[in-house]
């Protein structure tokens, strides 16, 4: 089965925000066509999803080698962690708008807020992928700067590991060690939901939900650093 096609009204609107027109208009359909509409793996952007996070990555990864001469290793990737997180992902996707444009098998509407922000975020990887088969590696590489360069130099591009963090602060000031537990799982195995709760003794828990137990696991390492001042929060994050 084909992908979910735009309308021309549609598909000209995309490629004015994208800044690029495709010449295989078949690779746009197909990246923003989510698995729920019913549509075989060689008709959604589940395959272009793996090839687009391996592009961003390497474009971002090149961005940052160039921008940050005298950064470690270690600060580079974390950095990098940080700015190919799902999080940031949907962040471009909401700026982009394209909750408007993806083809599901359920109302748009609810593809706002943070309960699908892995949908968004893996069209936009699912697009990456969709502008480097359709054009090469320069038209996927100029999205990714003019979307990625300025977050690259924040200063939360350079947030370490929540997780570590969080377990460092613990132990500093409690003695103690962050305990995690899961929740719950749910939603369907093209789009899991994982819930899991962090505990240190002596503040209050917090809780993260995300497609992955780790990933949860670092939303929730984040909420708490947030909420007890650790780390600050960001000026944009607000709740769908």
């Amino acid at each position: 089965m084909r992908a979910a096609q735009l309308s021309a009204d549609q598909r000209a609107k995309l490629e004015a925000v994208i800044g690029h027109a495709f010449t295989d208009k078949q690779w746009l359909d197909r990246a923003l066509t989510h698995a729920s509409t019913g549509t075989a793996k060689s008709g959604n952007y589940e395959r272009l999803e793996f090839l687009g996070d391996r592009v961003l990555g390497l474009c971002v990864a090149e961005l940052l080698f160039n921008t940050f001469h005298a950064a470690t290793e270690g600060e580079l990737s974390v950095r990098l962690n940080q700015l190919v997180s799902a999080e940031s992902c949907a962040e471009i996707a909401d700026e982009l708008g394209l909750h408007q444009f993806i083809k599901t098998g359920s109302d748009v509407k609810k593809l706002t807020g943070k309960r699908m922000m892995n949908v968004r975020a893996d069209v936009v990887e699912s697009l990456i992928a969709a502008l480097y088969l359709d054009g090469g590696m320069e038209p996927a590489r100029r999205f990714i700067l003019r979307h990625w360069q300025k977050r690259a130099t924040s200063e939360l591009a350079a947030r370490r590991d929540a997780k570590t963090e969080l377990q460092e602060w613990a132990h500093a000031k409690f003695g103690l060690t962050p305990v995690y537990r899961v929740d719950d799982r749910s939603g369907p195995d093209h789009d899991p939901r994982f819930t899991v709760t962090v505990e240190v003794k002596g503040v209050e828990p917090e809780t993260g939900v995300e497609r992955s137990k780790r990933a949860a696991e670092q939303v929730a390492a984040t909420k708490m650093l947030e909420r007890e001042g650790v780390w600050q929060t960001p000026p944009s994050q607000t709740e769908g």
